[in-house]
């Protein structure tokens, strides 16, 4: 029996059995031809069956699946590596390679406390946003801030000790840092867009002062870019507009194929873990970290990227989205939000998305809305009138 994530059980609706996919496609076991509109998690960025990266599985494949990085290297993890140090801005150079977003937020936040208990300091209190989600494993529940998600700490009014949350606004920020500043390690944010937290957009402008605030307080700032990274904000990384001390990447790193994610930290943080002291080394180590597979398949997504102009992709696909909702408006929604590859309409309450993902299904749409939210972050390599289908479904189920 297989246990399906965030449902329960007990009524949940039978999953949609999928046969094959091709391109923005999903084809179903009994014929159906459905687009994809969440990519698979925000994850499928080149679509589903791309040649390129299943020819550079394949021919890895041929060679071996997968070796332990305890004692052992190999090709695919140190090309990755050096792509991702001369691609990404800065000095963001140090890769840690794990097999997922959450656990790459793990590692992210086990670093910036111990690159202070490396110097001999104290402090352990971690800043993050109200409305956060940075994954399911346990330190990443407890810097997340939606219980729509996260039980496991109890009731909503029980604090979690040690953690900070503040809302995106300049205001709340430099109070934080006036109240907290010599007692925090880090500062972790969705930078831009928050996803599972509610499609939630705001300005540059914060991210900046946090910066500031974090240079003059010495604390690390940390971009958890796994849904906005590879473009889905409309820049190619958050961090190329403000420069993160560490950066998690994840989701669309191997365009979607095989779980793998990465946690990139500046030379700062590197040189905080380097010392004679062994107690001083970074005691983590996945099991699948550097998958061979994974780091081939992430060559080549990163190749397409480049080659592909997807940034002017991004671009189109924002653009014919806003064509198309320009003036869309039902008593029903609370706000329609745009961000690059992403579109967001929030209802004003969940009854009103109720039914919704079969109706998208019958009209030939993979669509998963939640809360009180439906949104595209459909593949970069969807064709304008496909997803003109995917809004006009989305507009229509207000006026059927």
């Amino acid at each position: 029996m297989i246990w399906y994530p965030y449902a329960q059980m007990k009524t949940l609706e039978p999953p949609i059995k999928i046969a094959s996919a091709k391109g923005v496609h999903l084809y179903t076991e009994d014929g159906r031809d459905l687009i994809d509109s969440v990519s698979s998690w925000w994850s499928v960025i080149h679509g589903y069956n791309n040649s390129v990266i299943n020819d550079a599985i394949k021919e890895q494949l041929d060679k071996f699946a997968h070796v332990m990085l305890g004692g052992l290297t190999h090709d695919a993890v140190q090309k990755l590596s050096e792509k991702l140090a001369s691609w990404l801005p800065g000095d963001l150079n140090y890769c840690f390679f794990s097999d997922s977003g959450s656990v790459a937020v793990e590692v992210a936040l086990k670093k910036a406390l111990q690159f202070n208990t490396n110097r001999g300091s104290e402090r352990s209190v971690i800043l993050a946003l109200e409305h956060a989600y940075h994954g399911d494993t346990f330190k990443a529940m407890e810097v997340g801030d939606d219980e729509d998600y996260h039980f496991a700490f109890g009731s909503s009014n029980e604090k979690k000790r040690g953690v900070i949350h503040i809302p995106t606004e300049i205001s709340a920020l430099e109070k934080a840092f006036e109240t907290y500043g010599d007692k925090l390690s880090c500062f972790i944010v969705e930078p831009l867009l928050q996803g599972a937290g509610g499609m939630r957009m705001y300005d540059v402008s914060f991210l900046e002062r946090a910066r500031q605030l974090c240079d003059e307080n010495d604390v690390l700032l940390i971009f958890d870019e796994v849904a906005t990274g590879f473009g889905r904000t409309g820049n190619r990384f958050v961090a190329d507009l403000v420069l993160p001390d560490i950066l998690v990447l994840g989701k669309a790193l191997t365009g979607g194929y095989i779980g793998h994610a990465v946690t990139v930290a500046n030379k700062r943080v590197w040189d905080g873990f380097l010392s004679d002291d062994p107690t001083h080394a970074l005691m983590h180590g996945p099991t699948f970290m550097g998958n061979a597979l994974a780091c081939s398949a992430a060559l080549r997504s990163i190749e397409l990227f480049e080659k592909g102009n997807y940034l002017e992709r991004i671009r189109r696909i924002e653009e014919i989205t806003r064509r198309e909702l320009a003036g869309f408006t039902s008593e029903k929604i609370e706000e329609i939000r745009i961000m690059g590859g992403c579109v967001c309409i929030e209802v004003k309450d969940e009854k009103y998305l109720e039914g919704f993902r079969r109706y998208a299904f019958e009209h030939g749409v993979f669509s998963r809305p939640f809360l009180k939210y439906m949104y595209a972050m459909v593949p970069y390599v969807i064709e304008e009138p496909e997803l003109v289908k995917i809004l006009d479904v989305m507009k229509s189920w207000f006026n059927d």
